[in-house]
């Protein structure tokens, strides 16, 4: 809620007299609970310059290209704004768990205040779940991991009884896989990965099979960085700059998602360059969806003059040098998505900075740029 002190300055050098960004800047953040404009306000008002709704990506923008689901009907979870957020992003029939819950009132068991004094009649009229979109860490875990494990296990149709697990299950899509992200307190809070660990597991421990993902989105995801990559060109061509941009400076504090991300991203620019696109997804999860990355290669508007995307990594967040967690748990526990191989590479950064300020100062640098 407060901004680090390096970060105003670092901000100062990027903008103009005005408070208008100079250079060409998104902000990518793996937070979903929250509206696009609502997280550019906080952002302006945190660092005393003008930030647009364009600017920010939260762990959800990439959803935008997954027009192949937007008329079906989505069960969607998470906090905040999750009906408005998904109608945003194209979506057009969209069931919250709670409107679930109280069409199924049987089904929400945990909480003995909240169970059905007396039977309740049959419910009648409830549209089928053809999909579930994970947009963020919801209030109450026991509530969403059971009734998102009822539609799946019921196909979409919490109110039947299957014989037989329908495998594969329906189509689910996550945003923002972080086990963990640094608040106020001395020590990182559970995110959005530690939910979807439960999930998968509970999955797992019921039907004996492993929970899929249609895709996973949201830092380290490549299909993120590749859309930062794309509203970073648009700023460009909108500021009237003439040269192409040749180099992306990813900063950020976690090296398992901003730094593997990045890391990620920037073997993707690699081999694209020699002409062999798979070829640099090797590494890249079965789950970061090829239809994603093909919506985004053929965006003619995307023009591909981007050679490295470098990451820096700054000591003011989830990393600390002299931290609780010490530097070699941080090598050899990997806090990544299930679906993501670990390569030690990917999680050391091209630089490791103090704060956001000196990471801007290195690019400038880089750059030549007074």
């Amino acid at each position: 809620s407060q901004p680090v002190p390096a970060a105003r300055r670092a901000f100062q050098r990027l903008a103009d007299g005005g408070g208008r960004l100079r250079v060409p800047v998104v902000f990518l953040t793996n937070a979903g609970n929250c509206l696009r404009s609502a997280k550019a306000q906080e952002l302006s008002q945190a660092l005393g310059l003008q930030v647009s709704p364009e600017q920010v990506i939260l762990s959800h923008s990439p959803l935008q290209l997954f027009s192949q689901f937007h008329q079906r009907c989505m069960l969607v979870a998470g906090q905040g704004p999750l009906e408005e957020n998904a109608h945003n992003l194209g979506f057009k029939h969209v069931v919250t768990i709670e409107a679930l819950r109280k069409a199924y009132p049987l089904l929400d068991m945990v909480d003995l205040s909240r169970r059905p004094k007396e039977l309740p009649p049959p419910t009648t009229g409830f549209p089928t779940i053809e999909g579930v979109v994970l947009f963020g860490e919801p209030v109450r875990w026991e509530t969403s991991l059971q009734l998102i494990a009822d539609v799946l296990l019921s196909n979409g149709n919490p109110g039947a009884e299957l014989q037989d697990v329908p495998y594969p299950h329906l189509p689910i899509l996550a945003c923002n896989m972080d086990l963990l992200w640094m608040a106020e307190a001395k020590m990182p809070r559970f995110g959005h990965g530690t939910f979807l660990l439960c999930l998968e597991s509970i999955y797992k421990k019921v039907t004996g099979r492993e929970l899929k993902y249609e895709a996973l989105i949201g830092k380290p995801s490549p299909v993120t960085y590749r859309y930062a990559q794309y509203l970073i060109q648009q700023q460009a061509e909108k500021q009237g700059w003439k040269a192409s941009i040749r180099h992306l400076y990813a900063v950020g504090d976690n090296p398992m998602s901003d730094v593997y991300g990045a890391n990620l991203y920037n073997n993707y620019l690699k081999s694209a360059q020699q002409s062999q696109v798979q070829a640099g997804l090797k590494r890249s999860p079965q789950a970061a969806s090829a239809q994603a990355e093909l919506s985004l290669e053929l965006r003619s508007d995307c023009n591909n003059s981007v050679e490295s995307c470098e990451s820096i990594l700054v000591c003011t967040g989830v990393y600390r040098p002299n931290g609780a967690v010490p530097k070699k748990a941080v090598e050899t526990v990997f806090h990544g998505h299930r679906d993501f191989h670990f390569d030690p590479s990917l999680v050391e950064a091209s630089y490791i900075v103090q704060d956001v300020d000196d990471a801007v100062q290195l690019a400038f640098k880089k750059e030549n740029w007074s």
